[in-house]
């Protein structure tokens, strides 16, 4: 069995790589599984299996401790492995670096929906967040909307963008780090979010027609990026629906009877099955990135190809 480091993966991943392998990845079965949460916001172990008919299985365990990220020198704020089942003998193949995998799977999460859900002609993104999926997320729509000409950062803490402004302004990039949310959300053609908030940050009443807004980082009942706003009169597809249920970014809005289960339109298989997604230039679009497993699995298994064929 390998065990497959951080820097094994990056060497062999890129962006256009990786979309493709989930792309292929949601052309056949829809995965089973389950997982667990135990703890709370100040430490948690969290774990998601999948089995994906015809392509193997896996599982993730992870450790999150946010308090992590105050020390010095800061330490990860969550640490995990994912382990790779073989489909025929059903026995493990590797065990990969969890963070990389998810910092990989995450965006290409996102990007994917966004690449057939946003607007070709996007040209203004703002991102809210400063950790590594924050910053995989931005170098994951650069990707997929060259016309992008301008990103707005935001984070509580900006001084944590710096290092993230100064790459990208090396690349060419306008980069704004703004402190004004409600203006920048006001200005922004997509909006991805990849942050631990319970209280909502992105407001309805800014969000322009035609924007894409994307929610990342809530993956518990009580965590909350966007409020209710957000989600009426929205086209809403997610990547995974019984995660996306027991996200707060999805539950809330439905306990406050302002979406219900037929609102949401599919999810991302049924968006990799579509000829075509027709949207209008005043559809606002939503989409809520939960997660799961059969996302590791697919972007952990072509790794493992990838370094077999090297």
């Amino acid at each position: 069995m390998q065990i497959i480091s951080a820097q094994q993966i990056r060497s062999v991943l890129d962006w256009r790589g990786v979309l493709d392998a989930l792309y292929r990845g949601h052309s056949g079965p829809r995965p089973g599984g389950d997982g667990f949460f135990i703890g709370d916001s100040n430490f948690g172990l969290f774990s998601r299996g999948v089995i994906l008919p015809g392509k193997g299985a896996g599982i993730k365990i992870a450790s999150i401790y946010p308090a992590n990220g105050a020390a010095d020198p800061p330490l990860p704020s969550e640490q995990a492995a994912f382990l790779v089942m073989d489909e025929q003998t059903k026995g493990p193949v590797a065990i990969l670096d969890g963070p990389e995998i998810t910092r990989w799977k995450t965006a290409a999460d996102s990007a994917l929906a966004a690449r057939m859900l946003s607007n070709e002609q996007s040209k203004v993104l703002l991102v809210l967040g400063a950790g590594p999926v924050a910053q995989s997320l931005t170098d994951a729509y650069l990707h997929i909307r060259p016309a992008i000409r301008e990103v707005l950062l935001w984070n509580r803490t900006p001084s944590k963008l710096a290092a993230a402004g100064q790459a990208l302004e090396a690349r060419g990039i306008r980069v704004r780090i703004v402190d004004d949310l409600d203006a920048a959300v006001a200005r922004a053609d997509i909006i991805t979010s990849a942050t631990s908030a319970l209280t909502p940050m992105i407001r309805g009443e800014c969000v322009r027609p035609g924007t894409h807004v994307d929610l990342v980082g809530g993956y518990r009942p009580d965590m909350q990026e966007a409020d209710c706003d957000v989600f009426r009169d929205a086209r809403i597809f997610v990547d995974d629906i019984p995660n996306a249920l027991r996200s707060g970014d999805i539950r809330i809005p439905m306990q406050e009877g302002v979406i219900r289960d037929d609102h949401i339109e599919g999810d991302l298989f049924d968006l990799c099955r579509m000829p075509a997604f027709h949207r209008s230039a005043e559809d606002r679009t939503v989409y809520k990135n939960a997660g799961g497993a059969h996302l590791d699995l697919i972007v952990s298994q072509y790794v493992v190809n990838q370094l077999e064929s090297h």
